[in-house]
């Protein structure tokens, strides 16, 4: 496992997160009629926010609401408004992942060129 301060740690950790609030919003949608589920979330913020980079400072707080699953009383558990988060999700999936594409590229580059 890579340092959570080197480029693929935060990768790491985001892409942990982001699978992490994928099952947390699969269940409110799963669970929104049972009686007395509370709806779950993620929040990134805790983690990402503590980050060195000023764009990961960003990133954190428009991400809102710590990888502890936090439980959310009395809210209304809304399909479309779990879907969005959901698309939310996959956006970041996405992100995440050409990140980390990018700093193995960068790895590579700097092996290929020391030889």
């Amino acid at each position: 496992m890579f340092s959570p301060t080197s480029g693929v740690g935060k990768v790491e950790l985001m892409l942990d997160l982001i699978s992490q609030r994928q099952v947390a919003l699969g269940s409110n949608l799963a669970n929104m009629d049972t009686p007395g589920y509370v709806r779950r979330d993620i929040d990134f913020q805790e983690y990402l926010g503590s980050m060195d980079s000023p764009l990961e400072t960003k990133l954190s707080q428009r991400l809102g609401p710590s990888a502890i699953i936090s439980k959310r009383y009395g809210e209304e558990i809304r399909p479309d408004k779990e879907l969005l988060e959901l698309q939310n999700n996959a956006i970041l999936y996405t992100m995440a992942t050409r990140r980390m594409s990018n700093i193995i590229t960068e790895m590579k580059t700097v092996i290929n060129v020391g030889k």
